[in-house]
């Protein structure tokens, strides 16, 4: 009988909580197309730049505000990180160029999304 009755009880708790509406909210994801460095940039180590992204299509409400700027090679996504915790919304932020081997490089805008610029050249060390 107790196990009936707590069977019971939970059926009839269950029902009640799934009958209660629930409001879901909007989660808008901004993916700012970045616009500094382009395809035909050169950077140097050491030197700073001034990565740049079009924030005109912000939505008002962005899941995620803080960026990170990290550096992409071969496909893939270094651990370095050139820049973190700043407001995606700001639309530029300076980073340092890092001592890495001589190549053609990305950099992610991560925020809501992770996004990649043009590839472009940075001049580090020698390979």
């Amino acid at each position: 009988m107790k196990n009936y009755f707590a069977f019971f009880l939970f059926t009839i708790l269950f029902t009640i909580s799934n009958a209660f509406p629930v409001s879901l909210l909007r989660r808008d994801v901004f993916v700012p197309p970045i616009t500094y460095p382009t395809n035909t940039t050169v950077w140097n180590k050491g030197e700073v730049h001034n990565v740049t992204w079009d924030v005109s299509q912000a939505p008002v409400n962005i899941t995620n505000k803080f960026g990170r700027i990290q550096l992409r090679s071969g496909g893939l996504t270094t651990p370095l990180i050139l820049a973190d915790g700043f407001d995606i919304l700001l639309g530029t932020y300076p980073v340092t160029v890092p001592w890495v081997i001589t190549g053609e490089y990305q950099l992610v805008l991560f925020g809501d999304s992770g996004n990649f610029s043009p590839e472009f050249t940075i001049n580090g060390s020698p390979q």
